[in-house]
């Protein structure tokens, strides 16, 4: 193949005033790519340059600001104290930790009282309030009082000793009972109530303190077991004595039944033969127990011993002796023997019978 300038300018006329162009343009470009990545080099290290051979890397240069500072202290200004004083509201300093308290919590609303608690006042029984009791199990209950003394309509008390704690509902049937039947009991006897027996009132455990048995009332504050009530007097009304009255001791088991729900005394079992239990539990249709066998009296057991002679008795009769009474005896049969047509001697010659003595 035959080729020759005359032909390529033949073929191509435009090409030749074109070459020279392109070319400038080239290498301008490729000037221009040159000088961008060497501006870039300098700006990061090469990978392979760990020992720092190549070019370095200009360094910006430092303008230095200049800072005002704080005037002198003058002479006459005070000194400032030795300890800084509290931050105001509380709040800690930037440079002590904070050391105040947490935030107490915040504290639960108050109860509302309950009727009951409105209802038993000071003129009725001193009875202080105290917080709920959650023990174990059901153990325990809401609306509590601590029942010290029962205040009668002359403004006087009867002290419960010890004091018992006691649901509202308890306490008020318990101030009620006394205030209205025991009072008037008293007054026939012959005086007032000063004192009452408290044998057992809130306790956790179950039904006779047998283990694994149902919850007992006292378990829930809802009982109260007393022994007797105790009169201004000296005297004292034992429930289940056998030597009181038995009227009197009928009249507290009437009051007793109408006013709580459950009654236990002697013959209930022998859990209850010293005291009396009460309580205001809850049953079905409303039903009341009430097992109180009020006893007779104890009779009267005659003394071991006999009495002393007194001083004044007439002398006791001296027994007559074996031989001097049957002497007498004979003489009595002879005088007392009707007459015979038999001679006495025979008669004489008969053995006599012995005297026979009389048991007394």
């Amino acid at each position: 193949m035959n080729f020759s300038l005359p032909d390529s300018r033949r073929k191509w006329s435009c090409r030749g005033y074109m070459s020279a162009g392109a070319a400038m343009v080239t290498v301008v470009l490729g000037l221009t790519l040159v000088l961008t990545e060497r501006a870039e080099a300098r700006k990061y290290a090469a990978p392979f340059d760990i020992f720092g051979l190549g070019t370095p890397r200009p360094r910006a240069k430092v303008h230095s600001a200049k800072v005002p500072l704080p005037k002198p202290r003058p002479e006459e200004a005070p000194k400032a104290p030795a300890e800084a004083p509290p931050e105001a509201e509380g709040k800690p300093s930037p440079d002590k930790p904070g050391d105040t308290k947490p935030a107490e919590a915040a504290r639960p609303p108050e109860k509302r009282a309950s009727a009951c608690r409105l209802a038993l006042t000071e003129e009725i029984a001193v009875a202080p309030s105290i917080p709920d009791i959650r023990g174990p199990g059901a153990c325990g209950g809401e609306d509590l009082v601590r029942l010290e003394a029962i205040v009668l309509p002359d403004k006087r008390k009867v002290t419960v000793k010890p004091a018992a704690i006691l649901r509202c509902t308890m306490a008020s049937a318990i101030a009620d009972w006394v205030r209205k039947d025991m009072v008037p009991l008293a007054a026939s006897l012959g005086s007032t109530i000063s004192d009452l027996d408290n044998f057992d009132s809130f306790e956790c455990r179950g039904r006779n303190r047998i283990a694994g048995a149902m919850l007992s009332e006292h378990g829930k504050a809802n009982a109260l077991d007393v022994r007797a009530i105790k009169l201004a007097n000296g005297q004292s009304i034992g429930l289940t004595d056998r030597t009181m009255s038995r009227d009197v001791r009928e009249r507290v088991l009437h009051s007793v039944c109408t006013r709580f729900s459950t009654v236990l005394g002697p013959g209930s079992d022998w859990y209850h033969e010293d005291h009396i239990h009460l309580d205001l539990a809850q049953r079905r249709n409303d039903y009341r127990i009430c097992q109180w066998n009020v006893w007779d009296p104890l009779p009267q057991v005659a003394p071991l011993l006999p009495a002393e002679r007194p001083d004044e008795a007439p002398p006791r009769e001296v027994a007559a002796k074996p031989d001097a009474k049957e002497g007498a005896d004979d003489e009595a049969a002879e005088k007392s023997s009707p007459p015979e047509d038999k001679p006495v001697s025979a008669k004489k010659d008969q053995p006599s019978k012995p005297a026979t003595k009389k048991r007394r």
